[in-house]
């Protein structure tokens, strides 16, 4: 049966894709809420965000698309479509009383999820409804349809997982009758990821996916969510990430302690400067807003290179991070995992700067440095890679001559995307690089995040 859009078309949806779902999926009797949210590609900030940096989001042309209608049995029943080539349509099933009934807390929902590792991939989807309750109150009940399809690459470092969430996060508000502001939808959807599912991830993510804007940097101060006017790419430099094939996860265990270190760091810093009456009140809880000079005058031998989690909390106590839990047996690497966001804000600032006042290639040359500097500190913090190291090494090689000016490893580091800029004569080898050196897949592109794009609301012609 056909449907028609009852609201504002979005430029971006595929409209035959949207009528063939509605189409197979959902009741004819009742109107579906439909929005969108794109991937993201960190050009610079990536795991800095937690430590208070200014980060650098582009928000890619990929994107997740949520649909949602309003059920009377009390279950909610979820199907994701992501990947489906090669994950087939999977789905979820779960009681209201159990996910979404207002009383319930969102400690019960993480066990509900996490109990079948089977379908823990459905703690992004139905956690956003989980958390939109536990903010709004609003009564559901009766059940939820929640589809997600999407294009985002998984495990791919470009953030489909904040895709996810904010897309079903803003359909569920729109049939809700919610209309939440953009900032704070992406801090509901960052709950989704920690309290639910249980990834420690920053804000930068789920903010690129509500806030971005098409062709333009999202600038985004993690102090904790400050956003600063956008920053357009200059029209001759261009912005690429190649997929190294190594799949990440924000999840695993090298991100969780090179975060855990981070947070040790700062505490054992902060004691220092209260016990040597060194004022730091100007740090706000964020080793982001120490200069690389203020560290390098003050604090250089003050951080071990490493500690284990039980002399940690013998020491100090807690690390006062709420979501990730030190391991006693664990050795952390605390003076690399707390040195990275201190130069790395720094970093990030300079390359703002010098994409407002770009000039020439010889900006871009600059540019580029500082992308390679971000590279090898996540190195240092234990998070790259063979794959994506091959990958940098080669634009390295290739330079300027090619076209190319840098690369890094983005996001969570450990696999995943490495963000490469260049100018627009350099598409031919960022391909070569990524056939040889990579799984061949190549992101270009932008577009807008969620609060740019219209939710649509659809009814069936012959209701």
């Amino acid at each position: 049966m056909p449907w028609r859009n009852m609201t504002v078309l979005s430029p971006t949806i595929d409209v035959s894709a949207v009528q063939q779902t509605l189409s197979t999926v959902f009741d004819p009797a009742a109107p579906v809420w439909v929005a969108r949210a794109p991937g993201r590609l960190d050009v610079m900030g990536g795991i800095a965000d937690y430590s208070g940096s200014l980060v650098l989001q582009l928000p890619l042309a990929v994107a997740a698309v949520a649909y949602v209608q309003h059920r009377n049995d009390g279950r909610v029943l979820i199907e994701s479509r992501a990947d489906a080539a090669i994950l087939g349509n999977q789905r979820a099933a779960y009681a209201t009383r159990d996910v979404c009934e207002l009383g319930v807390t969102i400690d019960a929902v993480r066990a509900v999820v996490q109990a079948d590792p089977a379908t823990a991939w459905a703690g992004y989807i139905v956690g956003a409804l989980t958390v939109l309750v536990h903010h709004t109150g609003v009564n559901v009940s009766g059940g939820m349809t929640i589809v997600v399809d999407s294009d985002v690459p998984l495990g791919k470092g470009v953030s489909s997982s904040a895709a996810i969430e904010v897309a079903t996060m803003r359909a569920l508000a729109a049939a809700c009758g919610r209309d939440i502001e953009a900032t704070t939808l992406a801090l509901w959807c960052q709950m989704v990821e920690n309290l639910i599912v249980g990834a420690p991830c920053g804000l930068m993510d789920q903010m690129t996916a509500a806030c971005g804007e098409a062709d333009t940097l999202l600038a985004l101060r993690c102090q904790p969510a400050q956003l600063l006017p956008g920053i357009s790419l200059p029209s001759d430099v261009h912005v690429w990430g190649i997929d190294s094939g190594v799949r990440h996860s924000v999840g695993g265990a090298d991100y969780g302690s090179v975060r855990v270190g981070a947070f040790m760091g700062l505490r054992i810093l902060e004691s220092y400067a209260q016990q040597q009456n060194i004022p730091h009140e100007h740090w706000n809880g964020y080793l982001a807003n120490i200069t690389p000079s203020e560290y390098a005058a003050s604090f250089a031998d003050v951080l071990p290179v490493t500690m284990t989690g039980a002399d940690f909390m013998i020491r100090y106590g807690s690390h006062g991070d709420s979501v990730t839990t030190i391991d006693a047996a664990r050795l952390y690497q605390v003076r690399s995992s707390a040195t990275h966001p201190i130069a790395e804000h720094h970093r990030v600032q300079l390359f703002a700067q010098l994409v407002q006042g770009y000039q020439d290639e010889s900006t871009a040359t600059l540019l580029g440095e500082l992308m390679y500097q971000s590279h090898q500190s996540y190195s240092t913090c234990g998070l790259g890679s063979d794959a994506t190291d091959a990958i940098v090494a080669a634009v390295r090689r290739r330079g300027a001559r090619h076209g190319l000016f840098g690369a890094k490893i983005t996001g969570g580091g450990s696999g995943g995307t490495v963000a490469i800029l260049g100018s627009a004569r350099a598409a031919d080898t960022v391909h070569e690089i990524a056939t040889h050196l990579g799984s061949g897949l190549v992101m270009h592109g932008s577009s807008d995040g969620a609060a740019r794009s219209p939710v649509m609301r659809w009814e069936s012609i012959g209701r």
